[in-house]
């Protein structure tokens, strides 16, 4: 490939580090978010098992011999490795046979069932999750704030820019999707678009070659759309696809299929934040159910930019799915973990930020400027509220916001930062 023409991704340093440690590293996420051309920057062979060339003529060697697809110089990228699930013991045996590091770069766009291969590749390969792009990756913020910085209270107060609501809508409806770089927003929201319809009429099939109601999937995707960003239940989902498309799926048929988009990296929940307090409060154990992308609920709903500005519920409910989206790229940078926060008290924090050395960090996120202040006092009180009940206060205290042109520490001790200006 062409170095000049690669756009860095946040996931190179990692890969850089982990190839130094392990004999391989899996990197698994969504289809069409880049894994294929970062694994290509940091290879220097290539076997791709899903190419077309030859009447997929790469498939049908890789099933006859997959010890033969591993030849050539390292680290060898490996695509698609899951359409033959054999290529992934010979490569845990390669691996036995030499301590030789950073051997092998997989990709895998699914997930599939354990019983198709042997070992499980424990202390050999190493997995790393990607994205779709986040702002500070395809260029629409300015990286002048640090996240790591913030959430060490080392961060400087800075002006960044202007940014409109518009600029802001384009962002969710576009997406993070490398295609879509450099494309206007009428074109971006047509790539989101057949995205979906790809999802649905093609690849949830070839995951487990089970056939499924295209019909029940797209009522399921559909709901979880209008329900983004929000700890929504099964037994709601269900009540939602009733009410709103007057139509009905069984529980177990819900499960199975929010199993499956999680499989396809379609959606990747939010888990709750609870025991790691140590505080006497009862806590929620609801995930938050997100989209891997925000705009893939834009594309199911069909949303366009007047039609957000007339549901401004629904779009604070998408800035944050597009914040979080990008909070989970730039923490994983530093080995930190992204949560939620609930507890039988009605308090809640948007996001919550666990560093390695198990402090934490309250984030609350706002579209608009004018709601910082209330946001701030929340997160005053909540966390006053956790050290009072014999937890562990947070380490820092963040609003992050679409609409202000500064970044900076309050009087209360609370960053504000802008989405557009953060990076890892």
């Amino acid at each position: 490939m062409d170095v000049l023409e690669y756009k860095s991704r946040i996931i190179d340093n990692k890969i850089k580090e982990y190839l130094k440690i392990f004999g391989a590293i899996l990197i698994e996420g969504p289809k069409w978010c880049g894994k294929t051309w970062t694994s290509k920057y940091n290879s220097n062979s290539e076997f791709l098992v899903a190419s077309p060339k030859g009447n997929f003529n790469n498939k049908k060697l890789a099933l006859m011999n997959p010890e033969l697809v591993l030849e050539g110089e390292f680290p060898r990228l490996i695509d698609e490795w899951q359409e033959v699930p054999a290529i992934w013991d010979a490569i845990r045996g390669k691996i036995d046979e030499s301590t030789i590091k950073g051997q092998f770069i997989l990709t895998g766009s699914a997930s599939i069932n354990k019983d198709k291969y042997i070992h499980s590749g424990t202390g050999r390969i190493a997995r790393l999750r990607m994205r779709p792009m986040s702002l500070f990756e395809n260029g629409k913020s300015t990286g002048q704030v640090s996240l790591c910085d913030v959430c060490h209270n080392r961060a400087k107060d800075i002006y960044t820019n202007e940014v409109n609501l518009d600029t802001i809508i384009d962002n969710i409806l576009v997406g993070g999707w490398p295609s879509s770089l450099n494309l206007d927003t009428k074109n971006g929201v047509i790539v989101a678009r057949e995205y979906v319809k790809a999802i649905i009429n093609e690849d949830i099939y070839k995951v487990d070659d089970i056939k499924r109601d295209k019909h029940k999937i797209e009522l399921l995707l559909r709901s979880l759309a209008r329900n983004e960003a929000t700890t929504v239940t099964n037994s709601t989902l269900k009540k939602d696809i009733k009410d709103k498309d007057l139509d009905d799926i069984n529980i177990d048929t819900i499960s199975d299929y929010l199993n499956l988009f999680n499989n396809m990296y379609i959606t990747e929940n939010i888990s709750p934040f609870s025991s790691k307090l140590r505080s006497s409060l009862r806590v929620k154990q609801s995930e938050k159910r997100h989209f891997v992308d925000p705009s893939i609920p834009c594309a199911l709903l069909n949303l366009t930019r007047d039609k957000l500005l007339n549901d401004l519920e629904l779009l604070g409910f998408l800035f944050e799915s597009l914040v979080e989206r990008d909070l989970l790229t730039y923490v994983d940078s530093f080995n930190a973990k992204l949560y939620h926060y609930q507890d039988y008290k009605n308090n809640e924090i948007d996001a919550i930020i666990e560093l390695e050395d198990g402090s934490w960090c309250g984030v609350e996120i706002k579209l608009g400027a004018n709601q910082i202040d209330e946001a701030a006092r929340n997160l005053v009180r909540i966390n006053n509220q956790i050290e009072k009940d014999g937890g562990t206060p947070a380490k820092s205290l963040i609003v992050i916001c679409g609409l202000t042109n500064a970044s900076y520490k309050r009087p209360d001790g609370v960053y504000v930062v802008p989405i557009t200006a953060l990076k890892d």
